[in-house]
């Protein structure tokens, strides 16, 4: 359990993640803006509090892993990675521009410190597990290293992430938790009127998973579930983390148009303001009037 404030000053990074957001994407010009802002609170509890990196030591052998299948969201992984200390912030600016490291999506050949390289939809678990899986027949290994999978419930679509979901389970991959981007959105609409996914949990946990459900934007329970999954040692886990697409700016909120769209100058600046008239107040991002 985190302090209330160690949770403002999370709120805080993620709220200046957001703003770095929305500026990569208006100097790229394109983009997915409402899943990385949706996914800023996860990623910042990632990468500030839960994960064992070293920004200094990318290649650190006894690093946690993180892998993002849903690359389309890559600005949210960009931003946090710069914020914490991997490359310069101006550096972002660089997004989706020709001959930049930071490409539309994550290319590991270019961008070294990432885990993996992610673009087609519904890959990125099955390489999670395959990760896992060498790691336990790696017998030089002695470090407790974990394994985190970010996946978009739109491409749980995908029948690939079905079949991870299976070999995950029978082979009980206690150190692999998966994190499921539970918006509600993909970029034709709604995910329950485009292929209805509920009851999702009742789905893992027949697939042998260890569930949970969380608010994603509740440091405490982020953190708190993680914390949670690495106790289990008899099943991966997954955490189902009920987010809200384009959090942060009113005008994105909850609206799949805005799944695969980048602001323009008037609504970045709209998006900004709004931003940076925000405050933290008991680990939360609220209004300055309210």
């Amino acid at each position: 359990m985190i302090d209330i404030n160690r949770t403002n000053e999370l709120a805080q990074v993620a709220n200046n993640i957001r703003q770095s957001i929305i500026e990569m994407l208006l100097q790229a010009g394109s983009g997915h803006t409402a899943g990385p802002l949706g996914m800023a609170d996860v990623f910042t509890a990632l990468y500030f509090e839960i994960l064992h990196h070293d920004p200094k030591r990318p290649d650190w052998t006894d690093r946690d892993r993180l892998v993002l299948s849903n690359g389309h969201i890559n600005p949210v992984l960009y931003a946090t990675m710069a914020h914490a200390g991997y490359f310069p912030v101006e550096e972002l600016k660089t997004l989706r521009k020709f001959g930049s490291r930071l490409q539309g999506h994550p290319h590991r050949e270019w961008l070294p410190v990432l885990e993996n390289s992610s673009g087609p939809l519904g890959s990125g678990l099955s390489q999670a597990v395959g990760m896992t899986l060498a790691d336990r027949m790696d017998k030089s290994v002695t470090s407790n290293r974990f394994f985190y999978c970010l996946l978009g419930d739109g491409e749980l679509d995908e029948g690939q992430n079905w079949e991870a979901m299976m070999l995950a389970g029978k082979e009980r991959l206690h150190n692999l938790i998966a994190i499921v981007d539970r918006n509600n959105i993909q970029i034709d609409g709604y995910t329950e009127d485009v292929m209805p996914l509920e009851s999702l949990r009742a789905k893992w946990e027949a697939f042998n998973w260890h569930v949970m459900e969380i608010d994603g934007h509740n440091f405490s329970e982020i953190i708190s579930a993680v914390e949670q999954g690495k106790a289990v040692f008899n099943k991966p886990s997954v955490i189902i983390a009920h987010t809200i697409p384009g959090k942060g700016v009113a005008e994105f909120e909850r609206k799949f148009e805005w799944h695969g769209k980048a602001p323009n100058k008037e609504e970045a600046a709209m998006a900004l303001s709004e931003l940076r008239n925000l405050r933290t107040f008991g680990g939360k991002i609220t209004g300055e009037h309210e």
